[in-house]
Parts: structure tokens; C-alpha cells; sequence
């Protein structure tokens, strides 16, 4: 862990940073270091170290705990905050010292099972307007040919002698403090209970089989870049009649060439000429559904914001849509004839020299408004 650079310096922000900066620090990174546009040796790597700082320090309860211990995984002291204590922590040294005077576990009783996540990556449009779909998945369910007791057809698992099905084992030491009792899962049945002599032919006794399951999940009009889909049920099969787990669908928005998305708002920008910038003219916007015209008035400076109406992304809680903003850039002329450049002069005494055409920025503006009013 020594070698992982801090998730603030990762993302370019302060340690006391908002949310909101975090997450709109977050946007521009993807964009710029997502594989599918950033053909860089490193832009996976960098990428995927994007990601990591982002999914901490967005959720509150991880940045808090990487705010205290950084790196270093804090189970190693023991639990740590907010960690279970089951494993080696203050539940064994009570059982060492007073018997384990708490509560025990039933090994037999129903458990549920684990919860899963699965990370879907879907375009930009998807997530504004939504989209239903199958996804494939591994997972855990219980056996169908012994109904997940782990026993052959026609048996059943017996009570474990050594424990008498409660899956505990009693070792007493004596000690210069006296006589102590000491709990551990049973090694003869593993903690369990049961043995199982005969076991299933399907599932080795295990009660469980792996299979790919294939589920329709439904992705709303509106979910943003870290949204989470809890689908009930969908995780792994539980144990004993006990309930299945949830899946977690996270989402990843591909970046667009042309829109750019702040929450439920829609930026883009546009180029303007010379002539449309100081005369006004009525251009011709794409958004998100359709083509609108977009009213552009005499004397408008470079870098100014129009705003669109209702033109943006459906809000996800609640109603309404966010809007569209179009930044507009004058495009300066480069290559000019002598009389172009003598009008020019004598208009605003405006010196220039010539140059070989527009500017790979402002081509590329031109390239990406092109795919988005053919709908890319």
C-alpha cells in the first residue's frame, strides 16, 4: 500500500474538499484517462487510479476511515471502526477468560447469502434516457438434487458426535489464573453440526452449486456516473432455507465527444464566426432529442452561456428535467486576404498575421457538433 499516491493528490483536490468538487474533479479525470478515448499506454492505469479515489472518498463512512488511517488497512489493528470483532477480536478473549459467557450461533439455523455487485458500463444517452436489459452473472444457488442439505438422495446428514450439533468445541486449560474455557468451531464437522457421510453427487456435499443466472435489470431515466441499482434477491443463494442475497448493479457513463453532464444539467459548446458573433445571427443547437434554434445576439463575446430550457437530463427523484447550457467561441479568422485583412483593419484598427488555417481546437469543435447533430 506504501506505494499508492494519496486519493487527493489522485483527483487534484484539497483534503477538505466538497462533494460536489470531488465529484465534478472525478468527471473531468474519467473523461480525460477513459479508455475508450484516451489511447495512452498508461490511461487504463491511471483510470482505474481515478476510480479507486473517487469510490472512497465519495462514500462518506470510506473517506472518513482513509481520512484516519490512510492506506493501511485498519483490520489489522483488530476490527477497526465500524468492523465486526468476530474474528480474533474481543468475542474470543472473553470466551478465553469467562467461558464465552455470549450468545452462541445455531450452526443449523438459515443464513442469508452473500450480496454480489456487478459493474455495468453504458453509453451516455443510456443513462439519460434509460434503457431495460439482460445481464449474465455468476452466482451461487442452492443444489436442486439434494435441496441444499449436501446429503446423497435418500439420506440425510447425521449429528456430529463430537459436538452434538452445536458446532462448538470446549477445550479447558488450566492456568496459573485457574481453570479456563476456551470455545472453537468443531473440527470435527467444521463448525456445522451435521457430518455428512453419503454426500450429493451434484454439489460434493457443499449444499451449493455455482451458475450463470441471467436477469433483466431495468436502468432509469437519469442515473449518473456511481449510481447504484439494488436488485433484491439476486445475490447468492442462502444456506438452510435462509434468504438469498442482494445484487448491486454499479454504473460507469461513458464520456460523449460533444455533451458534457453536471448532475441533471447539459453543457456543450458551439463555435461562432467573426461575422455571426458581431452581426448576431439564429443557429441551429443539437441537444438531446432534437435540433432547436438558438437566437444569438449582435456584439456576443466569446465564452458567453445560453441557456436551454428544459433541454437537459430527467431528473431521477422526482419530476421535471434539468436544462441545456451552449457556451459559444468565436472562431478567429487566421487565413485572410489582403482585403479581408485592410476591411478588418479599417472596422476596428485590428493588426493579424496570416496562418494556415483554423485551430486544432476549434476544429475539433466543429468535428464533435457534426456527431452530435447526426445523433452520435
Amino acid at each position: 500500500m506504501a506505494d499508492k499516491r494519496d486519493f487527493y493528490e489522485v483527483l487534484g483536490v484539497d483534503k477538505g474538499a466538497s462533494a460536489e468538487d470531488i465529484k465534478k474533479a472525478y468527471r473531468k479525470l474519467a473523461r480525460q484517462y477513459h479508455p475508450d478515448v484516451n489511447k495512452g499506454a498508461d490511461a487504463e492505469s491511471k483510470f482505474k487510479e481515478v476510480k479507486e479515489a473517487y469510490d472512497t472518498l465519495s462514500d462518506d463512512q470510506k473517506r472518513g476511515v482513509y481520512d484516519q488511517y490512510g492506506h493501511v488497512d485498519p483490520n489489522q489493528f483488530g476490527g477497526g471502526m465500524g468492523q465486526d470483532f468476530g474474528g480474533g477480536g474481543f468475542g474470543d478473549i472473553f470466551d478465553m477468560f469467562f467461558g464465552g459467557g455470549g450468545g452462541r450461533r445455531d450452526p443449523n439455523a438459515p443464513q442469508r447469502g452473500n450480496d454480489l455487485q456487478y459493474t455495468m458500463t453504458i453509453e451516455f444517452k443510456e443513462a439519460v434516457f434509460g434503457k431495460e436489459t439482460e445481464i449474465t452473472i455468476p452466482r451461487t444457488e442452492g443444489c436442486d438434487t439434494c435441496h441444499g442439505s449436501g446429503a446423497k438422495a435418500g439420506t440425510k446428514p447425521e449429528t456430529c458426535s463430537v459436538c452434538r450439533g452445536s458446532g462448538q468445541q470446549e477445550v479447558v486449560q488450566n492456568t496459573p489464573f485457574g481453570r479456563m474455557v476456551n470455545r472453537r468451531a468443531c473440527t470435527n464437522c467444521s463448525g456445522t453440526g451435521k457430518i455428512i457421510k453419503d454426500k450429493c453427487g451434484t454439489c460434493h456435499g457443499a449444499g451449493k452449486v455455482k451458475k450463470q443466472r441471467r436477469i433483466s435489470v431495468r436502468i432509469p431515466a437519469g442515473v449518473d456516473e456511481g449510481a447504484q441499482i439494488r436488485l433484491n434477491g439476486e445475490g447468492e443463494g442462502g444456506t438452510r432455507g435462509g434468504a438469498n442475497g442482494d445484487l448491486y448493479i454499479v454504473i460507469r457513463v461513458k464520456p460523449h465527444d460533444f455533451f458534457d453532464r453536471e448532475n441533471d444539467d447539459i453543457y456543450c459548446e458551439v463555435p461562432l464566426t467573426f461575422a455571426q458573433a458581431a452581426l448576431g445571427d439564429e443557429i441551429e443547437i443539437p441537444t438531446l432529442t432534437e435540433k432547436v434554434k438558438l437566437k444569438i445576439p449582435a456584439g456576443t463575446q466569446t465564452g458567453t452561456y445560453f441557456r436551454l430550457k428544459g433541454k437537459g437530463v430527467p431528473k431521477l427523484r422526482g419530476y421535471g428535467t434539468g436544462d441545456q447550457h451552449v457556451k459559444v467561441t468565436v472562431v478567429t479568422p487566421t487565413a485572410l486576404t489582403d482585403e479581408q485583412k485592410e476591411l478588418l483593419r479599417q472596422l476596428g484598427g485590428l493588426g493579424g498575421s496570416g496562418g494556415g488555417g483554423e485551430s486544432e481546437h476549434h476544429e475539433s469543435i466543429f468535428d464533435r457538433m457534426k456527431k452530435a447533430f447526426r445523433g452520435d
